[in-house]
Order: C-alpha cells, then structure tokens, then sequence
C-alpha cells in the first residue's frame, strides 16, 4: 500500500504572495483535474478541554477572509467551536497528490450572508436543513423520514422556506496555510505560510 508520486517540485518563488490567491490557483487546479468534490474538506475542532473531532464538510466560499462552511449552531462543531473558537481544515486531493492544511480563529458570519446562501440551495437541502437537529439522537430513520416529509407539506416545491434561526455560516480566519505536494521517496514539499503583523511569512517544512 505505498505508491511513489511523481510531480513536478513547488519553488518558493512558484507561489503567489498571499496564499489566499495561491489556494485560489491550487483550487482551480483541483477542479480542472475533475478531484471529485474539490470543495469538500476535513473540518477539525476541538472541545474547551481539549478532545478533537472531524468530519468532512464542504467549502461554500472562500476570498481574503478566510473560509466559509455551513452548519447547524446545535451540532457538535459548532458547539466545540462556541467553547474553543479555533479550527484546522484538511483538503485531500489525493488524485493530484496535494492537500492544505488550514489553522484559523472560527467566526460566525451575518444572518444577510447566511440568508442569501439558504435561498440558492436546492428545496430540498433546505428542508433538510429544518428536519435534522444536527447530531441529536434520533428515535429512528422513520422518525427522520417523517420530520421531512411534514415539512414538504409546509413548504412545497416553489415556496420560500424560512432561514432556520439555528442554523448558518462560520468563516475560518487563516492564521497558517500549508501547501503540500507530494513527490517521490516521501522528499513531499511543505510550503507554509504564517501570517505576521507586516503580512505573510513563506517558509518550507521538512516533510
């Protein structure tokens, strides 16, 4: 289970100055390889005493503020997040042999931001987004199925859903970006920014 990865070397001098545009361009080059789900990344938090967990969530925006993802304000992460606002984000195009590693500070973003990303999803992820209270026990898939299908009653096919209130948007505000890619004899190179108060800071890592 060891595979060798053959790619060409990532030079400091390849990259962009603000790794926001640099994640932009790795990003795009993530799309145009057709990774599947480009966008969908490992969401790491940690309780107030310290316990991690993760789980994949997809990237809804991202621009020089950081990272945006959705979630409900009941659900293990956001309450990790409410105890310890700081969060790591992993994308794993293994496809392409890269992945970034994000660090940052967690914020909610505005209830507009928020609003206007509820109303582009599909009726039914929106639905969706009323019938599950976010990792809270649940009598069975029946009762799931049944929360669902009372609310398409409600809210049929062309009708506006309301934003519900505990659910929205975090922003990850970067403080370290990793850029790795993957070459033969595990030599991978590591370029990682570290944001400073004059700015970002490159450096490469040992792998």
């Amino acid at each position: 289970m060891r595979k060798q990865y053959r790619s060409e070397i990532v030079t400091e001098g390849s990259l962009a100055a603000d790794p926001m545009e640099q994640f932009s361009r790795w990003f795009q080059d993530a799309v145009n390889a057709h990774v599947f789900e480009p966008n969908a990344m490992v969401v790491s938090t940690a309780s107030a005493d310290g316990r991690p967990s993760s789980r994949t969530v997809l990237l809804k925006q991202f621009d020089s503020r950081g990272f945006v993802f959705f979630t409900n304000y009941g659900s293990r992460k956001a309450l990790e997040i409410a105890g310890n606002p700081f969060a790591a984000l992993l994308f794993p195009w293994h496809p392409i042999s890269r992945q970034v590693v994000v660090t940052g500070s967690v914020t909610r973003i505005g209830r507009d931001e928020t609003a206007s990303y509820f109303r582009s999803r599909p009726h039914g992820s929106q639905l969706g987004a009323w019938a599950s209270d976010q990792s809270r026990v649940v009598a069975s898939r029946d009762e799931l199925d049944r929360r669902y299908a009372e609310l398409a009653d409600r809210y049929p096919e062309g009708e506006q859903v309301p934003v519900p209130p505990e659910w929205g948007g975090y922003r990850v505000e970067p403080e370290e970006i990793e850029f790795w890619q993957g070459h033969a004899n595990r030599l991978h190179d590591r370029l990682h920014y570290v944001r400073e108060a004059a700015g970002w800071r490159l450096e490469r890592l040992c792998p």
